[in-house]
């Protein structure tokens, strides 16, 4: 059966989301005065150790409409990135990752008054254990929050097939506007939703996503001949959510 096109609101051809990661303070510096000159709403994934060090600052990103979601309390990895090694996912539990994410926002909450709904999974990683005993932690997020954003994805998501609670991020870092342009203009020609992830904001370097790059794709979104409808994980996830319609497994006998 052929699948009915998805539809956007007001006649938009895609959707984009715009995320950075881990509370970096060129966030706050860098990021937050072009998005708010450009009238664009993002989302934020914290660990809430990062906040204090610029607690007014997310407070401000909060008053202006951004979203804070949950990046885990201590960021774990796998053990392979050695920076990791004291907090690796081969080394954890469900129970522990569970505690991980209601901590962190519970943390957040009495930091700044929110409870995250999105979460997006440390290094894009999804499992935690070793061998025969690696179990997946999907269905936590799933059952915690509205979507889960993964990261280092190929393709942008599909809004009328994708699993809310592991959607796709493609790394907006080091890129310069014409690559963010291809990207958010593949997923327009699919009626797609893009969700972007980066880190710093700058003018260069490793995991930065470049302050001129960013504000040329707020423009180029925001402008209505381009029907791009911008905004953050959580509104467009509610949208997308309240529209899709799965067939229920089978129940057990």
């Amino acid at each position: 059966m052929q699948q009915e096109p998805f539809a956007w609101p007001e006649g938009k051809r895609a959707a984009v989301s715009l995320s950075f990661d881990d509370a970096r303070l060129s966030q706050i510096d860098r990021a937050m005065p072009i998005l708010d000159a450009r009238g664009v709403k993002a989302t934020f994934y914290v660990s809430p150790g990062a906040l204090g060090e610029r607690l007014d600052g997310w407070q401000a990103a909060v008053t202006n409409g951004h979203e804070i979601a949950n990046h885990t309390m201590t960021h774990p990895c796998s053990g392979n990135f050695i920076w990791s090694r004291q907090r690796a996912l081969e080394d954890y539990t469900l129970e522990q990752m569970e505690r991980e994410l209601l901590d962190a926002n519970a943390a957040i909450e009495e930091a700044l008054g929110v409870t995250p709904t999105t979460f997006a999974y440390p290094c894009g990683q999804k499992s935690v254990g070793r061998g025969s005993g690696v179990a997946s932690y999907v269905p936590l997020v799933a059952e915690h929050f509205l979507v889960g954003r993964g990261a280092f994805s190929e393709i942008h998501n599909d809004p009328a097939f994708c699993d809310l609670a592991q959607i796709t991020g493609i790394d907006g870092d080091d890129e310069p506007f014409e690559i963010l342009k291809q990207r958010l203009d593949a997923a327009a020609a699919d009626g797609g939703w893009l969700v972007l992830f980066g880190h710093e904001i700058g003018d260069g370097g490793r995991q930065v996503t470049h302050a001129d790059a960013l504000d040329a794709l707020c423009r180029y979104a925001t402008d209505p001949a381009n029907g791009i409808w911008i905004d953050t994980v959580a509104a467009i996830g509610r949208y997308v959510d309240a529209r899709q319609s799965f067939p229920q497994p089978p129940s057990e006998a």
